[in-house]
């Protein structure tokens, strides 16, 4: 069978979302890369795959798809093992618990971390200078986020209870660019939460991906 094809670069937060969920479930794939920094993604091509100009996109025979998270749910349900159940489907009440937490991650989590991380690392590599203010301003929100967090994970040992599923993993394209800068030990006030964040990153499947990962 041929490998399905993700459309973006690895280190894209949402193509590696993508590619967790595929190593997960042990599919074969294929990285197409779309060069971001020339515009390509905003190319009549891409737009075909993702008629928003975003990344990723996704191919699996002749289904296209775009979303990262729907792109995650596509793969986890279709190729599903007895090993590997992230998206908890046989249980509607786990399955519920799972859809709550990748909603939070996407609309309180992502939009905290993710500027701390464009201001630490993308900006100094396209030679510009940080803007310490915004960082500030976010890293007070993720912390208020992370309290919520601390509390959830100080019950449970994951975030939709006692099994780890795609709500946990999603959270990781950001987190693990998080732990490479100086506010990492941010942590380290949330103790559960970093347990958690640990236990993630010790999972097979995702240190085959941040393998791949720069060193900054």
């Amino acid at each position: 069978m041929a490998p399905v094809k993700v459309f973006g670069p690895l280190l894209s937060p949402n193509v590696t979302r993508v590619i967790l969920s595929l190593e997960e479930v042990g599919v074969e794939y294929e990285i197409v890369n779309v060069d971001f920094n020339t515009g390509e993604h905003k190319s009549p091509q891409h737009l075909q795959r993702n008629p928003f100009g975003q990344l990723p996109a996704f191919q699996d025979g002749e289904l296209m798809l775009f979303e990262s998270r729907a792109i995650s749910r596509h793969v986890l349900r279709k190729y599903k093992t007895s090993e590997v159940n992230l998206l908890r489907e046989g249980n509607t009440s786990e399955a519920a618990l799972v859809d709550v937490w990748l909603d939070v991650e996407a609309h309180q989590y992502d939009p905290a971390i993710a500027p701390i991380i464009y201001q630490l690392i993308v900006v100094p590599m396209s030679g510009g200078t940080p803007d310490q203010k915004l960082i500030d301003e976010s890293l007070e929100k993720m912390k208020k986020v992370l309290d919520v967090y601390e509390a959830q994970l100080s019950k449970h040992k994951y975030l939709a209870g006692d099994f780890v599923s795609l709500a946990d993993l999603s959270h990781l394209p950001y987190t693990v660019h998080f732990m490479a800068t100086p506010f990492a030990s941010v942590l380290d006030s949330y103790p559960s939460v970093k347990a958690w964040v640990h236990d993630l990153l010790s999972r097979p499947a995702v240190q085959r991906v941040i393998s791949q990962f720069p060193k900054y």
